[in-house]
C-alpha cells in the first residue's frame, strides 16, 4: 500500500514527508530503506533512528506511529515478506554493501 511517512528532521527539527510503499504484518506496517540500492540510506532512515515517533498517512487517514528497526530473525522473516512481494528489493540489496534497513511501524496507543 502507498503511504506518506512524516518524520522529524534530525538536524532541523522540521517535518519531513516521503511517499513509501508499506506492507502489512498484522497490525504493523513494514517499510524498506532501499533508496534503489544506493550506497547511502534515505534521509528518513536517519530521522527515524534519531526520533522513532512519526506520522503515517494512508489515504485520508493519519495516525501517529512509533518505528523500530528490525534485526535478526525478525528482519529475515520480514525481508522474505517484502522480497516476495517486490523482488526488486533483492536486486537492490545486491547493488550495495550496506544492509538495507527495515522498519516496523506500530500505532501509538492514546491514553
Amino acid at each position: 500500500m502507498n503511504v506518506t511517512l512524516t518524520t522529524t528532521g534530525r538536524g532541523t527539527g522540521q517535518a519531513r514527508s516521503v511517499k513509501l510503499y508499506a506492507w502489512e504484518d498484522g497490525e504493523r506496517l513494514v517499510i524498506v530503506g532501499s533508496r534503489g540500492g544506493s550506497a547511502k540510506n534515505p534521509a528518513w532512515v536517519h530521522n527515524l533512528r534519531a526520533e522513532p515517533r512519526a506520522t503515517l498517512q494512508r489515504g485520508k487517514r493519519s495516525d501517529e506511529v512509533r518505528a523500530h528497526e528490525v534485526e535478526g530473525d525478525e528482519r529475515e522473516r520480514l525481508w522474505e515478506l517484502v522480497g516476495s512481494a517486490f523482488p526488486m528489493y533483492k536486486s537492490y540489496q545486491r547493488r550495495t554493501a550496506r544492509t538495507i534497513p527495515l522498519f516496523v511501524l506500530e500505532p501509538v496507543k492514546s491514553g
